[in-house]
């Protein structure tokens, strides 16, 4: 019974922040619960089914919608239904309700009419129809609304996860850094070096045109600059005994400099399309990046607990002193988690700049603050030696649940960073309290 006791404790204490991410969901699930109006495509093929059920005879039918992707599948899939049930479909509007006016003034020339308005809900509310007397007393016809919540929507759900991968993946370095005891500040301006210098080979060796070979050598020379400057920290800290914060800081200020140096203070574009691919890509509906980031938490979780270097990690973040006496080879562990973060930092330079199609120099901003708070509120111990990597992927989905929570619900942008900083704060009180449970003793003992 105690064994379980404890494995429950256990469980808790590692991935808890789970539990506190599905409350989050609820709450923002209840938040945005409303009438939900239906896009896209199966929206169109709903609408004609309605027209279908209610014609009495032949139809001269608009279409009328916005001109975005998903509205375009509307109309198409709408035309598509309607004239496989014998409508006739004499107008297809995708735009403002200026070019509604100007399709009803062609169709008046060519002296057709219209019996019935297709449009979505959006469209359906355009005053223009009011203002048009061919279109005055026109019926139109919508989708069927349905209650639902904004946060659930698969758009949404797909969407955080796209926006939270980044961070994710550069988190993972970070885990493991912050584990050891120490702490990376590098990483924002790694991501920007990636992003530039990968971005600045493939354009100078073909621009637009440039083959999928260069393509690749500059993703890879992207992520290996920043393995390299990974690495240097690792050996600014095992070497010669320096401050990780101080050394992170510094790499942070010179790799920023370095970026806006080779860019020149300007993003670069004129980049093929097959460079975008890997940020902007989808494989069976899921971004590239979402994909990528999965796979990446899978290695991590299996290296810190089920390899020898992971034991070395967690053993040198809880005593590096008793792990050197112990065999743990410290130096060169410590070297190799350093160069992994900065690989992992250079990797989502390089994706970002996949999905933002250009390589800027003001990429990866306050990047590290954002990381470290994922690792911190996904119950990694900034004092070291405690940690999971997929506590950390929690704690970036907490924090991108919030954000993405406060955006849905209109919170104030200011408050929003009231709300993030009070989160990280929490995080960390939480890790104090596990470690030294024994100043809530002290504090309620002062009370009574």
């Amino acid at each position: 019974m105690s064994n379980e006791s404890s494995l429950r404790s256990r469980l808790f204490a590692d991935y808890g922040m789970f539990f506190v991410l599905a409350v989050l969901a609820s709450l923002f699930s209840f938040l945005t619960y409303k009438e939900q109006h239906p896009t896209g495509s199966d929206a169109g093929r709903q609408v004609a089914e309605i027209v279908e059920e209610s014609r009495e005879g032949p139809l001269h039918v608009m279409i009328v919608a916005r001109g975005t992707a998903e509205d375009r599948e509307f109309t198409s899939a709408a035309r598509e239904g309607l004239a496989s049930n014998g409508v006739t479909v004499v107008a297809v509007v995708n735009g403002e309700p200026r070019d509604v006016r100007l399709e009803v003034e062609r169709l008046s020339e060519d002296g057709q009419s219209v019996d019935l308005i297709v449009a979505n809900d959006v469209a359906s509310r355009w005053t223009v129809y009011d203002r048009i007397p061919e279109l005055k007393m026109t019926p139109r016809v919508t989708p069927r609304p349905y209650y639902g919540a904004d946060f659930l929507k698969s758009s949404n759900l797909i969407g955080v996860a796209n926006q939270t991968a980044i961070y994710a993946i550069i988190a993972i370095g970070m885990t493991m850094v912050i584990v050891t005891a120490g702490i990376d500040l590098s990483v924002g301006s790694l991501v920007a070096l990636a992003a530039v210098s990968s971005a600045l080979f493939i354009r100078e060796s073909g621009g637009v045109d440039a083959s999928s070979a260069v393509v690749i050598a500059g993703v890879i020379g992207g992520i290996l600059l920043c393995c390299l400057l990974g690495a240097f920290n690792g050996v600014m800290v095992t070497v010669f005994q320096l401050p990780p914060f101080i050394v992170t800081l510094a790499m942070m200020m010179m790799a920023s400099g370095l970026a806006f140096r080779l860019s020149s203070g300007r993003s670069i574009a004129e980049l093929p399309e097959s460079f975008f691919a890997l940020g902007g890509g989808r494989l069976m509906g899921v971004p590239n990046p979402v994909w990528l980031m999965v796979g990446l938490y899978v290695v991590g979780h299996i290296l810190m607990s089920r390899t020898v270097l992971g034991r070395y990690i967690y053993a040198i973040g809880g005593n590096e002193e008793a792990a050197r006496l112990s065999g743990v080879p410290v130096k060169r562990t410590l070297l190799a988690v350093y160069t992994v973060c900065g690989a992992l930092a250079g990797l989502g330079g390089v994706v970002l700049a996949s999905q933002l199609e250009a390589g800027d120099p003001k990429f990866g901003d306050k990047y590290e603050l954002h990381v470290i708070a994922a690792v911190v509120v996904g119950g990694t111990s900034l004092m070291g030696g405690q940690g999971k990597v997929l506590g950390t992927l929690i704690g970036a989905f907490i924090i991108a649940v919030i954000k993405n929570g406060m955006n849905l619900t209109n919170v104030d942008p200011f408050n929003q960073k009231i709300v993030l900083g009070g989160v990280l704060l929490l995080g960390v009180l939480i890790d104090t309290m596990k470690r030294r449970p024994e100043i809530l003793t002290r504090l309620f003992s002062q009370r009574g």
